[in-house]
C-alpha cells in the first residue's frame, strides 16, 4: 500500500511557465545574466543612505526597481520593508 502511494506521488509533473528576476546585476532575466556572462559583481557603494557611520559600506543594492510595475500598491509599499518590495 505504501509504495503504491509513492508511485502516484511521483507520476505528478512540474511545468515552469516563467522565469524572473530582480538582482543587484539587473531588474530582468537578460540583462542579469547579461552580468554574470560578463563576470559583472552587483556589489557597489550603498547609495540608499548615508553610511558613512559604518564600517562597511558597501552592498547588493537592487537599483532601478519600479515597485508599481508589479502591481505593488502605495498602501502594501508602506507595509514592506525594501528588502520584500
Amino acid at each position: 500500500m505504501r509504495g503504491n502511494f509513492c508511485l502516484e506521488k511521483m507520476k505528478n509533473r512540474v511545468v515552469v511557465t516563467g522565469l524572473g528576476i530582480i538582482s543587484p546585476l539587473g531588474n530582468d532575466v537578460n540583462s542579469t545574466w547579461g552580468g554574470i556572462k560578463e563576470g559583472k559583481s552587483g556589489i557597489d557603494k550603498l547609495t540608499t543612505f548615508d553610511a558613512s557611520q559604518f564600517t562597511c559600506r558597501i552592498a547588493g543594492e537592487v537599483k532601478g526597481f519600479d515597485p508599481f510595475l508589479y502591481n505593488i500598491t502605495t498602501k502594501d509599499l508602506k507595509r514592506m520593508d525594501k528588502f520584500v518590495q
